[in-house]
């Protein structure tokens, strides 16, 4: 089953307690707290698995939860750190943020992506001792890991997209140019779901080619079954636009071509003006007139044009030839940039959640959406540490340390990220 859509939740583990704990040994007198920290809670990793082609198995399982850290124990024991819990997905998914759309990774690499954070270890109460509190019967508790609603979205890493209506000889045509074998019969939606081959021109040089199911007019708005596929196209850097030019299904390849372009820029319109290049099969079922017209009508909308008759490899030379130049020319397949979460997106939360207390002259600041915050702040970038500021003073924890009496010089401790306050 090719299943290229799934929406799953996350949750990384949460942090370990700190223990309350407290030094006894035989002629030892007042051992002192002793409590170790909590264990770091699992990450959840996404990992790019190219042995995997569909995302079928999120279907049946929707709630994937790492593990816990372990509470700190006596004698200074810090507990264990939770193994992350790794994910593989297909290579070309894009996972985005089930609330806002927002794109959080684009696994098409190799390197492996964090996508939720698991929670810090709680300090245990050694940490709390000083020379007037010497007995702090007191830990702080582990940090919730993130947890997030998101959805999984497959887009076929192609080079080449191969589009036009059901029955046009798509799957015909990489069947003869490459190693893949879809199912070809004569008749509409053959193909039911993408077919990805490599194409090689030489020794040295090759690409992907994707024959994306049939479109026909409407499937933007989700007519038929080619809108549930155009997300394949977005990422091929050429289209290669197959028409029947011989009109034997009774419709006229002039209207096709024009109906075809239409859905893709009504889909998108930045992939409305990708590459194209046209190919019309079915040549020896055209007239030479036919061909003539056709070709006069594509060439005066700039694209190019190269008949061929794909069940009998006539013409396919040229194309193919054509397409690994163009290739040539062109950038490389697209990858997503990870979206950062709006200020505004943040604000809403952190108004919500945040406490500060202070202790031993350190204002300490804590609200489970602040790890977020910290993930995306680089230490060494200006421009990181403005926005770090800026989630600051826009969610009111600036406001709020002014109203407690916060002093120039004074230590601000946000998740045991330590810096002075300056005005």
């Amino acid at each position: 089953m090719f299943v290229d859509v799934a929406k799953i939740r996350i949750k990384a583990g949460d942090g370990g307690n700190g223990a309350i704990s407290f030094h006894r040994e035989k002629y030892v007198a007042a051992g002192g707290p002793d409590g170790g920290d909590g264990g770091r809670g699992g990450n959840v990793v996404f990992v790019a698995d190219t042995n995997l082609s569909t995302l079928v198995d999120f279907k049946y399982k929707k709630k994937y939860i790492a593990q816990n850290g372990e509470n700190g124990r006596g004698k200074r024991c810090t507990g264990k750190n939770a193994p992350d819990l790794i994910i593989r997905v297909p290579k070309g998914t894009v996972v985005k943020e089930a609330e806002t759309g927002r794109i959080m990774a684009d696994l098409s690499g190799d390197q492996p992506v964090v996508l939720a954070h698991g929670g810090k270890g709680g300090w245990g109460n050694s940490h709390f001792a000083t020379p007037t509190r010497q007995i702090p019967r007191f830990a702080k508790p582990g940090a919730t890991g993130e947890s997030f609603e998101v959805t999984l979205e497959l887009k076929l890493l192609a080079d080449v997209g191969l589009v036009g209506f059901p029955n046009v000889g798509k799957s015909t045509l990489i069947s003869m140019v490459s190693a893949a074998k879809p199912v070809i019969a004569n008749y509409h939606f053959t193909t039911l779901t993408p077919v990805l081959g490599v194409v090689r021109v030489d020794a040295e040089k090759s690409f992907v080619m994707a024959d994306i199911p049939g479109l026909i007019e409407g499937a933007s708005e989700g007519v038929g079954l080619g809108h549930e596929f155009l997300r394949h196209v977005d990422r091929c850097r050429l289209i290669v636009h197959v028409v029947d030019v011989s009109g034997i299904e009774g419709r006229d390849p002039q209207e096709d071509f024009v109906t075809i372009n239409r859905e893709l820029r009504n889909f998108s319109p930045e992939l409305a003006e990708r590459p194209q290049l046209v190919a019309g099969n079915k040549c020896d079922l055209a007239t030479p007139e036919q061909i003539a017209s056709f070709r006069e009508f594509v060439e005066k909308q700039g694209y190019a044009f190269y008949p061929i008759t794909a069940a009998t490899r006539q013409g396919l030379e040229p194309l193919i030839y054509a397409v690994a130049n163009r290739l040539a020319e062109l950038p490389p397949i697209r990858e997503y940039e990870p979206e950062p979460v709006p200020v505004e997106q943040l604000v809403q939360k952190g108004t919500r959640n945040f406490t500060i207390r202070r202790e031993d002259g350190v204002f300490i600041v804590e609200g489970p959406w602040l790890m977020e915050v910290l993930g995306m702040v680089d230490l060494q970038d200006d421009e990181s540490l403005q926005f770090f500021q800026r989630v600051l003073r826009d969610t009111g924890i600036i406001d709020k340390l002014e109203e407690m009496g916060i002093q120039e010089g004074d230590t601000v401790n946000i998740l045991d990220f330590e810096f002075d306050y300056l005005r």
